[in-house]
């Protein structure tokens, strides 16, 4: 450990951590209800409250102040201070490792487990074979040590580190928001586009345009729609490579390997089936949230073929761009009108047919008005994914700062130092002298409550 500031000690977990807590098998008291600080219940913030009835085995007693560091599937963080009791029990599962100690902040503990050193030292303890079988070892983690501070100094520490974690928790929030706010402002753009606005001022000039004709979607293709094949897989890998319903559900075409399945099929190169460049693609079936998604294809010609959960419709060059009408197809006036008359229902995947699709009325205006909103689309949508993109490196930013304050509060530079506080080694010295004077836990069968 790199030298402690003034003032501070180094302490080994060993002297705080309670080595017998107690325990009670919850099912002898079947009416009473414990507030039960379990594994899943950490992502929820509060215990679960369930009566002993409902508590399979015997569970260690806690008390408010003891902090639960998560043995269990550790490269998950879980630091927890127990809070105040409501009148009942609290309990925890045998999963957690528990620090009580009256003599040291709760709160400044929960935030020395939770700092990069000791979190990179702690997995080095772990043992099993994965997943929820990955355990620390709590034997190795008592000798770990951690950087302890005056009693007073950890107090000015942890108000410092809440004060920060609070501004970084609503810049997350914020940023979080953006994604939401991303698609509002594409849908907005598209509405703009579609209602004529976008290029009002673009159009005014040029009158020999022509007004706008609100067509059926029937009038501007030359081919579909039409269903696609999803023939049988028999777990080979052929040639034929075939869309998963993920390569469109994001409104952009993705081709990879977890969008892709591949299937020991061949077809001609005369078959319906085969994508071309500027095919348009639908989800003819789905959740309502995802039925009607809608993407061009600009992959390559005759390497792909699609699924029987989507429909595929070929602009008529000659009266539609197939970007203005994919573009229009995923806007929210399309999609309110493919939910609207979607058949089925959400639990039983709701889904539009080739009736339905031709009858789509189409917002038309001339070829050379139709190539300039889809420029004009583009632009603004490339301006507002830049700026969702910082905002997700700004997100990441957020953490790292988090982590770096962090380390910053334990070498001592996050608070002034006090030279009236009372030195941590003469704590260190009250916590071992109460450990030696401690009655030694007796071993042998565990008394129930």
């Amino acid at each position: 450990m790199s030298e402690l500031p003034r003032g501070w000690v180094s302490l080994r977990l060993k002297e705080i951590v309670k080595e017998a807590v107690g325990t009670v098998d919850p099912r002898s008291c079947p009416d009473e209800e414990f507030d039960l600080f379990s594994i899943p219940s950490f992502s929820d913030g509060k215990p679960e409250i369930l009566p002993g009835m409902n508590i399979g085995s015997t569970k260690q007693l806690v008390q408010p102040n003891d902090v639960l560091l998560s043995k269990i599937v550790p490269h998950i963080r879980r630091v927890w201070v127990i809070p105040e009791a409501n009148g009942r029990r609290q309990i925890a599962s045998g999963e957690w490792i528990v620090y009580r100690n009256p003599n040291i902040d709760p709160h400044f503990i929960k935030m020395a487990l939770s700092e990069r050193s000791f979190r990179t030292k702690f997995l080095g303890t772990v043992s099993g074979v994965g997943g929820s079988l990955m355990r620390a070892s709590p034997k190795q983690v008592a000798e770990f040590s951690v950087p302890l501070p005056p009693l007073a100094e950890q107090k000015r520490i942890v108000a410092k580190l809440e004060a920060l974690n609070a501004k970084s928790a609503r810049a997350r929030t914020e940023l979080a928001r953006i994604e939401t706010l991303v698609s509002r402002y594409k849908q907005a753009v598209l509405s703009k586009a579609f209602s004529g606005e976008l290029t009002r001022e673009w159009r005014s000039p040029r009158a020999t345009l022509g007004s706008w004709e609100n067509l059926p979607l029937s009038r501007l293709v030359s081919d579909g729609p039409s269903n696609g094949w999803s023939p049988r897989a028999d777990g080979k890998i052929g040639g034929l490579k075939s869309l998963k319903l993920s390569a469109t559900s994001s409104g952009n075409l993705r081709l990879d390997e977890n969008t892709i399945k591949y299937l020991d099929q061949t077809l001609p190169l005369n078959s319906k089936f085969w994508l071309l460049e500027n095919d348009i693609l639908i989800q003819r079936a789905n959740s309502l949230e995802l039925l009607g998604t809608t993407v061009l294809f600009d992959g390559p010609p005759c390497e792909f073929i699609f699924p029987d959960l989507m429909m595929r419709i070929r602009a008529n060059e000659t009266k539609v761009s197939p970007k203005y009408l994919a573009a229009f197809l995923n806007s929210d006036s399309a999609r309110a009108y493919f939910r609207a008359n979607a058949t089925g229902t959400a639990g039983n995947m709701p889904k539009i047919n080739g009736t339905t699709v031709r009858a789509t009325r189409v917002p038309t205006p001339s070829l050379e008005e139709q190539h300039e909103i889809v420029r004009r689309i583009g632009s603004a949508f490339a301006r507002i994914d830049r700026l969702a993109g910082e905002a997700k490196r700004a997100l990441k930013l957020v953490g790292r700062l988090d982590e770096a304050i962090l380390a910053k509060a334990f070498r001592g530079e996050l608070v002034p130092q006090d030279e009236n506080d009372e030195p941590a080694d003469r704590l260190l010295a009250r916590l071992r002298a109460e450990r030696a004077a401690a009655p030694k836990a007796k071993r042998g069968r565990k008394a129930r409550a």
